[in-house]
């Protein structure tokens, strides 16, 4: 069994001695940087906070802050590195221009379907991986701790069917997709959560990528865009991100520790069954509302997986490292997978 399926599964066993609660003076504060307004915050950053203070007992208080008002959306890492935040909620991805192993992590084009991919994190080390990458590279102690599953590929004024819709259309996205559209003939920025509403609505951008059907759903971007392409080939998983600085992290006894492991893979599964759930619904709302549903074609869907798997092979070869350990370990799993169709409906 892995490091830390083992510290999750003691945590899970301890969480309820722990329950019976520290005084309030034992009581530790972390402040909380996140990249999110919305159900980003909301749902994954504060459902985080509310796994720990209930699994510690108390203990632990995170206390969450929106975008921007600790540091930048963005850059969420640098806050807790430079402790103007103890911790940190954020798209791992957003690291992409320090190391793009972080889209590994985070989600990318690449990335293999939502349930492989839990099941690559708790089952086959992904997550002990991503620890000692974080570590390693930059200081910070990390675990994954929310996910969703596909994402609306675009957001748009005009339809987008063909790879050739591509060619010159200002795109908000982040991350590999950032480099790969632009590949495929995008224009493509890097915009925070809070900026991308306003850059859609004001036409600065033509389309944006940002979530699943839920949450963008609940930001109204289906009210001053109508054309909503599906599937999303650039993010088929995502997994959002909560980090520590070390000296924080050292200074609670082991037992916190596993226990502050326990709540992160606590949400992990809860939200993903929520916004799995949600997106049904969501997208009923949104075809009620007006927005237009735009398939892409089989030639676009065919272009993108192989400017991908290109993009992957150069950047493999370019950084060699985690980056390749991590492709590696995720190929592997994915070639391991492949019999489950053979006996799980739902996988055909």
């Amino acid at each position: 069994m892995h490091r830390l399926s083992r510290a999750l599964a003691l945590g899970a066993a301890v969480g309820a001695a722990a329950a019976a609660g520290a005084p309030a003076s034992a009581q530790t504060t972390v402040r909380m940087a996140t990249s999110w307004t919305g159900p980003h915050f909301d749902i994954m950053a504060k459902g985080f906070a509310e796994q720990v203070a209930l699994l510690t007992g108390g203990k632990v208080k995170v206390e969450v802050f929106p975008a921007g008002t600790i540091g930048s959306p963005l850059k969420v890492t640098e806050t807790v590195q430079k402790k103007v935040a103890q911790a940190g909620h954020h798209w791992s991805g957003y690291d992409y221009g320090v190391d793009k192993t972080a889209v590994l992590f985070g989600g990318y084009a690449g990335s293999m379907p939502a349930e492989h991919y839990i099941h690559w994190l708790y089952e086959a080390g992904g997550a002990d991986m991503w620890r000692q990458w974080r570590l390693e590279k930059f200081g910070v102690v990390a675990m994954p701790c929310g996910s969703h599953a596909d994402e609306i590929h675009m957001v748009a004024h005009k339809p987008i069917r063909r790879i050739e819709d591509l060619k010159g259309l200002k795109l908000r996205t982040s991350g590999a997709w950032a480099e790969i559209a632009g590949t495929l003939g995008a224009s493509t920025v890097v915009l925070s959560g809070p900026d991308t509403f306003p850059a859609l609505e004001k036409k600065v951008v033509d389309a944006i990528e940002w979530a699943n059907p839920a949450i963008n759903y609940s930001l109204g971007f289906h009210k001053v865009a109508k054309y909503h392409m599906l599937p999303g080939v650039h993010q088929a998983s995502s997994a959002q991100e909560c980090i520590f600085d070390k000296a924080v992290w050292d200074g609670f006894d082991a037992q916190t520790q596993k226990l502050i492991d326990a709540a992160a893979k606590a949400n992990v599964l809860k939200v993903w069954m929520k916004f799995n759930n949600d997106d049904t619904i969501a997208l009923g709302k949104l075809k009620a509302e007006g927005a237009e549903f735009v398939m892409v074609e089989p030639s676009y869907i065919e272009a993108a997986r192989q400017a991908t798997r290109a993009w992957e092979d150069k950047t493999s070869k370019e950084l060699g490292g985690w980056f390749t350990k991590v492709l590696e370990s995720q190929r592997a799993f994915v070639k391991q997978w492949e019999v489950a169709s053979q006996y799980r409906s739902e996988l055909k």
